[in-house]
């Protein structure tokens, strides 16, 4: 490894680190915040929520960007606007602050996950390229990890802002990094133009979708979701005549490994994003754990992650990702459905049992479909497809915490989760699962529909 190929992938795996740090560690610190900012429970679901949706909206165009205006200068433009938002989100006084304040999180997140990945990638030779991408990805883990058990703590014992002031000086350091160290700069050879039409079309489908899911028991929810699947469909034809697309339609439609890879992670982050929320939700009502306890429990998972990516990445450089990606999937759906038995009295044994299952299954998916997609398109669309590597990661933890709302509005509406509904949130639980657990086992058939790979050097 030379020095630029360390420098690129230290500073991309410390910025895959920050976002899922404060994003885990967020989660946990849930019914802290709504207690003190006096959040029912469906706002407090557009805490994670919003910045999911503004980093799905901004992260295809962030792509295109990356490839026009260079990969380098995109990400260190991201890690400040989510330093800044970060310090914004430690100062909020109440809800709608809170939520403006995530969601410009979520855009600066997604300018650095549409770059981190491009530039490894773009330093890195194809029979290096897995292992770098698993020690990327082991940086979005450890920060998943470090998340439930520092974020539990803070707010046990420094109050949940204090989660907030911890991300400011990691932030601070990649900025640091980046312009002291990161010297080379990467454009596409594509030329520069930007498909704002296009844009407006995705960000549009995408919003109204979000916000349809959880009113779909009222006549305007249906509505919304109805017009942004609209849209979302709209927006695809008009890419494949679009002067310069937001996305390289024939990628999708001619490109199967590109196709099918992207739609297994999507089903995959769909499947499996809303457990971080619904766990600790569990742990600290039902269960009546603190948060430190609570986080403790849950990082079982993210752990699992990060010390396997590295492994299973390296693993798909010599065996067809294919195969492991979909091996992971299988476990995946296992752990899904014995979470899908949840209640009152279920041991804690019981439930790392599921989350170290959980976390085996994702460590062999997600590093081998990453390399699968990015080896699979030319040079001059690794900016484009690392954007869609993340648009399938951000638009299904968007859609796995849409399901997770429309669920919990159906069976305890807008009220606080408190002892007389503690029944009904364990029964939304059981079906989310269920549901979750259905929805992973389609995903395996699309990871092996995939077919060979053809990996493009």
């Amino acid at each position: 490894m030379n020095r630029e190929q360390r420098t690129v992938l230290v500073i991309s795996a410390i910025g895959a680190f920050l976002t899922p740090f404060l994003l885990s560690s967020v989660n946990i610190a849930l019914p802290a915040i709504a207690r003190d900012l006096r959040m029912n429970t469906m706002v407090m679901s557009w805490i994670p929520s919003s910045f999911l949706l503004s980093a799905a909206v901004f992260l295809l165009p962030a792509g295109k960007l990356a490839d026009i205006f260079g990969r380098k200068q995109i990400f260190l433009l991201g890690i400040i606007i989510f330093t800044l938002a970060t310090l914004i989100a430690g100062m909020s006084v109440n809800a709608v602050m809170l939520i403006l304040s995530r969601i410009g999180q979520g855009i600066g997140s997604t300018m650095v996950a549409a770059t981190g990945t491009a530039m490894i990638t773009s330093v890195f030779p194809a029979g290096k390229r897995g292992r770098a991408l698993g020690l990327n990805v082991s940086g979005v883990y450890i920060g998943l990890s470090a998340g439930p058990f520092i974020g539990g703590f803070l707010t046990e014992h420094l109050g949940w802002r204090s989660i907030f002031w911890a991300g400011i000086p990691v932030g601070l350091l990649v900025i640091f990094l980046v312009l002291v160290y990161l010297k080379s700069e990467w454009k596409s050879d594509l030329p520069a133009a930007f498909d704002w039409t296009g844009s407006l079309f995705y960000a549009v489908s995408l919003v109204l979708i979000m916000t349809g899911l959880p009113k779909l028991k009222e006549g305007w929810g249906i509505a919304a979701v109805a017009a942004g699947m609209f849209l979302g469909i709209l927006f695809l034809f008009y890419e494949k005549t679009a002067r310069s697309p937001l996305i390289e339609t024939s990628l999708l439609f001619r490109n199967r490994t590109f196709a099918f890879s992207n739609l297994a992670a999507l089903i995959n982050y769909s499947a499996t994003s809303a457990i971080v929320f619904l766990l600790s939700l569990y742990l600290q009502y039902i269960k009546h754990l603190g948060p430190r306890e609570s986080g403790l429990i849950i990082l079982t998972q993210p752990v699992l992650m990060a010390l396997l990516s590295p492994l299973t990445g390296k693993l798909s450089d010599h065996i067809e990702p294919r195969i492991v990606a979909s091996a992971g999937m299988a476990l995946c759906t296992t752990g899904l459905f014995i979470l899908a038995g949840l209640k009152a009295a279920t041991s804690v044994e019981w439930l790392l049992f599921a989350l170290v299952v959980l976390g085996i299954g994702f460590a062999l998916f997600s590093s081998p479909n990453t390399n699968a997609i990015m080896g699979s398109v030319s040079r001059e669309y690794l900016g484009v497809a690392s954007a869609m590597v993340g648009t399938m990661r951000l638009t299904g933890q968007m859609m796995s915490m849409g399901i997770a709302m429309l669920v919990l509005s159906v069976f305890i509406g807008k009220n606080p989760i408190n002892p007389s509904n503690q029944d009904a949130f364990l029964h939304a639980s059981r079906v989310l699962f269920l549901s979750f657990s259905a929805l992973s086992l389609l995903g395996v058939f699309a990871s092996l529909a995939r077919g060979r790979n053809n990996t493009i050097k």
